[in-house]
């Protein structure tokens, strides 16, 4: 290949070689230093799930969404919080299904700090439909003794903020797909990613391994769920993929409750453009008929 002289010693063109003879030094180095020490590299294992919701005309299945938030109540409510979420939420068009009596009686289980009262004192209170989900512990600092200095995050917008990006060339045929559930497919590879770690991994002390987690190869979540903690009343068998499927489900909502309304939207904004892009064409012709070309 050649180059011209003038840009072959230009500061720029000399920055870049230097840019990337260092990067490869680097890759090369950190390569052998992991190979020298046995140290496996950990490359996050995500597996593809058959959503409802997926594709442009997707909906929610509104039995998984109630069997999820069942599997949040019982066991992620228990350390993350949903701060973006209201309870009434669970009655809207396009989520769970949940009637307002329903939700009346979900929220009352909760409670929630209100006041100040009076005595100018801040008391506690059953929840109502219109308050958001309460964290279950009253500051960070709490959260961070309770689970060994890690901070569990808010599980609101869960379903989109740890979506896995695929590199090229997934990416360009996903366009093309309208693949858009990476993120609940992260979620449930992280939930069933549980295993022994692989000979030359280690997890330091009170870390463990997941062959999912994006981060690394070690978390400080311990498994969550294992098979029967949930009681499903619908037949659904209570299994470690069924508890993940649905709340990764659930989340997804969460973070996107109005899906099924923007899908439905893409679709008639589509079929109008088609159907006016054909109108323009006969127009066009029409006009320009009786006009020598």
């Amino acid at each position: 290949m050649n180059i011209h002289p003038r840009i072959a010693r230009s500061p720029i063109a000399g920055a870049l070689r230097a840019v990337a003879v260092a990067a490869g030094l680097a890759l090369l180095s950190g390569t052998a230093i992991a190979a020298e020490e046995g140290a496996a590299v950990h490359h996050p294992e995500i597996t593809a799930q058959k959503w409802s919701f997926a594709g442009p005309f997707g909906r929610f299945d509104k039995g998984q969404l109630q069997r999820g938030y069942k599997v949040y109540k019982n066991v992620c409510a228990n350390c993350h919080s949903m701060k973006y979420v209201a309870f009434r939420n669970l009655s809207d068009e396009g989520g769970p299904g949940f009637t307002e009596e329903q939700v009346k009686a979900i929220a009352a289980e909760y409670k929630v700090t209100d006041g100040p009262n009076d005595d100018g004192e801040m008391f506690q209170r059953p929840a109502r439909p219109s308050d958001r989900f309460p964290s279950p512990f009253p500051n960070e600092q709490a959260a961070r003794v309770a689970n060994g200095n890690a901070l569990p995050p808010d599980l609101s917008l869960m379903g989109k903020a740890r979506a896995a990006h695929r590199g090229f060339p997934g990416f360009v045929f996903d366009i093309f797909t309208q693949y858009q559930e990476s993120g609940p497919d992260y979620v449930y590879s992280l939930l069933t990613g549980y295993t022994d770690a692989p000979h030359g991994q280690e997890c330091a002390s009170g870390l463990n391994y997941n062959k999912a987690f994006l981060a690394g190869a070690c978390i400080a979540m311990a498994k969550p769920i294992e098979d029967g903690v949930v009681d499903y009343t619908d037949g659904t068998p209570a299994t470690v993929e069924n508890y993940a499927r649905d709340v990764s489900a659930f989340l997804m909502w969460t973070a996107e409750p109005k899906l099924e309304d923007r899908k439905r939207t893409g679709f008639k904004v589509m079929a109008f453009l088609i159907v006016f892009a054909g109108l323009l064409w006969f127009t066009k012709r029409k006009i320009w008929a009786d006009v020598a070309h």
